[in-house]
């Protein structure tokens, strides 16, 4: 009974374990079945996506060669009107720079034609000379054959006669050929100060005696001032510059006639009010990152200046000061600008007239050098400039320009010359310098008054910034003519009694009204 029970077991048993591996080998091959299956399906989606990825792209690149075509066909019409436009300015300029050419060959051939007839007098003078001679020669022959005088004798009267009754053609001729060069020279001034100026344009910057510092926090204002003003009193005393903290909100002003020091203020304060913590030992270690980083600012622009211009060997001293000029100001007109003005007008002069250009533009640049020195040194910026030129053997062409500029020596050369007519020209540029408000106001009174003073005059307007007075006139006492008259006067007067930029247009008004009433 226990054998045919153990039997039985160990056939349940293998039944069991072999239905187990039949189980398991049905199990696996159904799985890769359906492995298999999910794999091909996967691979065809996969195919099906790869292809509608394909279309896309396709549709994609379709869409993006139609806007590329569609951009670059509207770039090209542009292009198109742009070079059309181009062209028209370019024909323009051509056209005009034709008739400029030709006005300058009409000037020329005037010239030259004036010249041949110039030659061409000089040539008979010469002959009529040779004439004269060989009369004075008969005429000797006849008086030592014919009378007793001596050789010397007849000579010395036909000479007497000669000389007294030609000393008034002589002196006709002189003033005729005089008036000839100074029509012909006056002609080549005006041509070479045209094309000086026309070579060369600028901005202007005008000087401002303050400049405000913004706030975010009027708070800030405390901390500025410090505890019992110790803290604006470091910044006054290391600034050199006043800061003026009143009950405007939100800033505060710094103040100082020397715009050097005021920038490196203003630079300091917003590194300060930025940073937070003000106090006397951070306002001096602000300070002094701040001036050194000045000073190479403007040695950068001074050596910036000087290779546009390409000037060699300028010394390294001389480079800041030129750089330093970017911080001064002579009646509102900026000195550097002021200065690169000059020297680009300086060369364009020389060049026309043969002279030396590069001399021209280094005396130029640094004809006004001294205002460097002036807020820290006493003197005049003329000897200033002079001395520190002198210091660094600069050319003595240059040091006589920045006197001759100033009239304190003669223009040796054609390049100081040239200096000089550039530093007239830059100044006296219409809005390249500003005047003192009460020097305007005084020297309009003092037109209105000219014209108010005439007879038959009513009243008088300056206008235009005085360049223009009004003269409103009774018509009972000034007719045409006397109004025309009138005009003259007003205009000689004001010509003569007062200073003034450029030229004052006298405009007399006379005007006849009859009123009556109907009843």
């Amino acid at each position: 009974m226990q054998i045919i029970s153990l039997s039985s077991i160990f056939i349940v048993f293998f039944l069991m374990v072999f239905s187990a591996i039949i189980t398991f080998f049905i199990s696996r091959r159904v799985f890769l079945k359906n492995a298999t299956f999910y794999m091909d399906n996967a691979k065809a989606q996969a195919n099906v996506m790869d292809k509608e990825a394909k279309i896309i792209l396709e549709k994609a690149k379709m869409k993006s060669d139609k806007l590329v075509n569609e951009k670059m066909k509207d770039i090209n019409i542009k292009c198109a009107d742009r070079m059309t436009e181009l062209e028209k300015k370019e024909k323009i300029s051509k056209d005009k720079m034709a008739n400029s050419l030709n006005a300058m060959k009409q000037k020329e051939n005037n010239i030259e034609n004036k010249l041949k007839e110039l030659n061409t007098s000089i040539q008979q003078n010469i002959q009529a000379s040779k004439e004269s001679q060989d009369n004075i020669k008969e005429a000797l022959h006849v008086l030592e054959n014919y009378t007793s005088f001596t050789v010397t004798q007849a000579k010395q009267m036909i000479l007497d006669k000669v000389e007294e009754s030609s000393k008034t053609e002589i002196a006709r001729i002189v003033k005729k050929h005089e008036n000839e060069a100074k029509e012909i020279a006056k002609e080549k001034v005006g041509h070479i100060l045209a094309i000086a100026t026309n070579k060369y344009t600028n901005e202007y910057v005008f000087e401002s005696l303050t400049n405000r510092v913004k706030l975010s926090d009027d708070n800030i204002k405390g901390r500025i001032i410090g505890k019992d003003g110790r803290n604006i009193a470091s910044l006054e005393s290391l600034l050199g510059v006043d800061i003026i903290i009143d009950e405007t909100p939100g800033v505060i002003t710094v103040s100082s006639f020397n715009t050097y020091r005021r920038a490196i203020a203003v630079e300091v304060l917003n590194i300060l009010i930025e940073d937070g913590r003000i106090q006397p030992s951070k306002i001096e270690d602000t300070f002094e990152l701040v001036a050194d980083k000045f000073e190479q600012n403007i040695y950068d622009e001074g050596e910036k200046i000087v290779f546009d211009l390409k000037l060699t060997n300028m010394p390294d001293e001389l480079i800041k000061l030129i750089g330093k000029l970017r911080y001064r100001y002579s009646y509102g007109q900026n000195a550097l600008e002021h200065s690169l003005e000059v020297a680009k007008f300086a060369g364009a002069i020389t060049a026309e007239i043969g002279g030396d250009v590069k001399l021209a533009l280094r005396a130029g640049i640094l004809h006004d050098i001294g205002k460097s020195l002036t807020g820290d040194i006493e003197g005049s910026h003329v000897d200033l400039g002079a001395d520190v030129c002198r210091k660094y053997n600069e050319h003595p062409v240059v040091i006589n320009g920045i006197y001759a500029h100033h009239d304190l020596e003669e223009a040796l050369s054609i390049e100081a010359a040239a200096v000089c007519a550039g530093d007239t020209l830059s100044a006296a540029r219409p809005g390249a310098r500003r005047e003192a408000v009460d020097t305007y106001l005084k020297r309009v009174e003092n037109i209105e008054n000219i014209a108010t003073s005439k007879k038959g005059v009513k009243s008088a307007y300056a206008i235009n910034a005085g360049r223009e007075i009004r003269v409103i006139t009774n018509s009972d006492d000034v007719d045409d003519e006397k109004s025309s008259i009138l005009a003259k006067e007003i205009a000689k007067e004001i010509s003569a009694n007062i200073t003034f930029p450029g030229k004052v247009k006298v405009n007399v008004i006379r005007e006849k009204r009859s009123i009556e009433y109907a009843t």
